[in-house]
């Protein structure tokens, strides 16, 4: 008779770094013509903001030019960001709405 080896194997786990995807802010831009109550229907509607934290936005926009409405990965905040263009066009207002990368 003949002795059978078991042969084990290993399998090698390599440890894959899945970098996170980018993540990019939603700002909103301060103009002197879209009125102050759009701007936190916009951030209610969009941004999923509370009337108080919609208020704050606006004031950060309206006095500091600029105002962050959320940060999101890339393809959720090009998507945020044509909603708001396309809303805020169709209610005949010019707010401006842009990402960065963060």
């Amino acid at each position: 008779m003949t002795e059978s080896k078991s042969e084990t194997v290993k399998l090698s786990q390599e440890k894959v770094k899945h970098n996170p995807p980018p993540l990019y802010k939603i700002l909103l831009l301060n103009d002197d013509f879209t009125p102050m109550e759009f701007v936190v229907e916009v951030l209610k509607l969009f941004f999923s903001m509370n009337q108080e934290q919609a208020t704050l936005i606006m004031l950060k926009v309206h006095t500091e030019g600029v105002g962050v409405c959320g940060i999101y990965p890339g393809d959720i905040a090009s998507t945020k960001v044509k909603q708001v263009i396309e809303f805020s066009r169709r209610n005949q207002h010019p707010l401006k709405c842009v990402m960065e990368e963060n």
